[in-house]
């Protein structure tokens, strides 16, 4: 993964660009090839640098930024080197973070021979744009927007895709349609080492554990990665279909900002030390907030703010390795989650105590926050779809009901902090009554265990959070033996399955990734702390080449699957290190 905030794309082992929307993350892909049977190999939707003959490859990351290096080899030892980044730097006191990609192919050793394909695609796939070549560049328009590719590179060789020698480096500059007044190769170098060091800088600022930094470091930077910066919303993944195991239909578009999951995102960033991202995230929610006149919240919105993210189905592509449907939208938007109200007020907490931002929590905020905690108030025992979104049927789900709790519990410490003590005992009563009904109706004895919904017979991995939001202490019996039986009918080597019951479209085959995390603090919470920190290390082995991952892994392969990559995994990176991290007095 490349990106600046603005935009964002994915590449793979070969150094193909498979994936990328332009002008935005949720736009429509302009190099879609993920989403095609042949991957890199497909004839649209692609930008591929490949070498004659390749008979080996190697890719990193280039130490704490966000600038992927890919090295390939061919069958006689000639190397070629690309260099994929989006710039982003500090330029005349703003950050500098266009629409646009760059790319530096370079021989390492010998006279390798290479092949440019570059065949961008509109409407996912369905069409080629026509393409308008001038000395140095080609002009096409993509769906929603005009793009220019500038190179010093031949355009014919690039048009006839037919194979050159690479004997000096090249620039690929993919951006507006506009003038590069610069060298494309002297404006790429120029940016990559203000890229780089705007990077590097920024990772100086975060506040690492001192165990698993390298794991952190590059966690926080795809998080990171993974917000849109011009409004603050928080991706759950930059991709959309990728099946959560093969053929399941399970295929979803998570472009957007969901509430929840980005609640978890914004607060481990702020953990760090990552304030500004946390701030934007706050000016969304509130304009949220704002717009919806304390009306009921949608569990997601689209980068913009907008609530309207209607689901379709796209036939011009067959799916990832041929795994349809491909999906644009999300039906989501249209369900009822009642734990976003938790997950928005939890988040707006930080502006009552957080000395740092520049926003400061007053009685005005509180009054705009407080019709959402009516909404959870009386909307707990009222079913919905949960937080796993099920499309066929409705529960009162303890998961959401905590969050509602949550939400008014948070308004009675906001109006605590600031004085009001008559909306402090009305929050009180709120939240007392809340939970013990949560109490009365979710313990079942015969499993010795809080379950999935009201009055259910089924486990969730969602319990093993409720002691981190403050429902129930960890220490508790009932949540020790919540613990237990999900760690018994869940659990399978170091992975963690969501549920295991019956849900839209049968029995889940592979593990939910950020539940392993969520599986790995709890065991550290029942005081297990070495079992806990040698399971971690297992999970992070389960990454990819570059440290990422996925939404779901199977765990009979260890093979990656769903949208990608997965904020949510991401996140419970970050939250086991510190959790478990030795102290930095204990080492230094």
């Amino acid at each position: 993964m490349v990106g600046n905030c603005q935009v964002a794309g994915l590449f793979d082992r070969l150094g193909a660009l498979v994936w990328a929307c332009l002008p935005r993350p949720d736009s429509d892909p302009t190099f879609c090839a993920l989403l095609d049977r042949g991957g890199a190999q497909s004839a649209r939707g692609v930008f591929a640098i490949t070498v004659n003959n390749c008979v080996a490859h190697q890719q990193h990351y280039r130490r704490n930024t966000a600038i992927v290096e890919t090295t390939l080899t061919d069958d006689a030892g000639n190397q070629v080197r690309l260099t994929d980044f989006c710039p982003r730097f500090r330029d005349r006191n703003r950050v500098f973070r266009p629409m646009m990609f760059i790319r530096i192919a370079e021989p390492v050793s010998g006279h390798p021979q290479v092949r440019i394909k570059f065949q961008p695609a509109c409407d996912f796939g369905a069409r080629k744009p026509a393409m308008t070549a001038g000395s140095s560049h080609l002009q096409f328009a993509a769906t929603d927007t005009a793009v220019r590719l500038t190179t010093d590179a031949s355009i014919t060789s690039i048009l006839e895709e037919r194979s050159v020698i690479l004997d000096k480096p090249l620039a690929f500059i993919i951006g507006p349609d506009e003038t590069v007044a610069e060298g494309p190769l002297q404006l790429a170098h120029a940016f990559l080492e203000r890229t780089a060091e705007y990077w590097q800088e920024w990772v100086r600022s975060l506040a690492v554990p001192v165990d698993w930094q390298d794991a952190v470091i590059r966690a926080a930077i795809t998080l990171k990665l993974c917000t849109y910066e011009d409004t603050g919303a928080v991706l759950a993944a930059l991709t959309t279909s990728i099946p959560e195991a093969p053929d399941s239909g399970r295929n979803w578009d998570y472009r957007y900002c969901w509430l929840r999951d980005s609640f978890f995102v914004i607060r481990v960033l702020n953990r760090l030390g990552a304030t500004r991202t946390m701030e934007g995230f706050l000016r969304y929610i509130n304009n949220i907030v704002e717009q919806s006149s304390g009306g009921p919240l949608q569990p997601l919105y689209s980068l913009a703010g907008n609530p309207h993210v209607e689901e379709r189905l796209i036939e011009s592509l067959p799916g990832y390795r041929g795994m349809g449907p491909v999906r644009v939208g999300n039906l989501a938007a249209e369900q009822r989650q009642h734990d976003v109200y938790g997950s928005v007020i939890l988040a707006a907490s930080q502006f009552f105590y957080d000395a740092r931002l520049n926003t400061v929590g007053d009685p005005s905020l509180l009054a705009r926050l407080e019709p959402l905690g009516e909404q959870a108030a009386t909307q707990f025992e009222l079913p919905d779809a949960g937080p796993w979104e099920f499309r066929g049927y409705l529960r009162i789900h303890t998961f959401s009901a905590v969050m509602c709790w949550a939400a008014c519990d948070r308004l009675c410490r906001i109006a605590n902090h600031l004085g009001l003590d008559e909306r402090a005992r009305h929050w009180h009563t709120r939240a007392t009554e809340i939970r013990e009904r949560i109490l009365a109706r979710t313990w079942n004895d015969e499993l010795k265990a809080f379950t999935t919904s009201f009055e259910g017979t089924e486990l969730d991995a969602t319990a093993l959070l409720f002691a981190e939001v403050g429902f129930i202490d960890a220490s508790d019996a009932r949540f020790a033996a919540t613990f237990n039986a999900i760690d018994r009918e869940l659990r399978r080597d170091d992975l963690l399955f969501r549920y295991r019951h019956v849900d839209d479209f049968g029995v889940p085959l592979n593990a939910f990734t950020v539940c392993s995390f969520w599986w790995v603090e709890a065991l550290a919470s029942q005081g297990r702390l070495q079992e806990a920190r040698e399971a971690f290390e297992r999970l992070l082995k389960r990454r990819n080449h570059l440290g990422l991952f996925s939404e779901h892994i199977d765990p009979a392969t260890g093979e990656h699957w769903g949208n990608y990559p997965q904020t949510y995994s991401m996140v419970g990176v970050i939250s086991s290190a510190l959790r478990l991290s030795r102290s930095w007095e204990e080492v230094v």
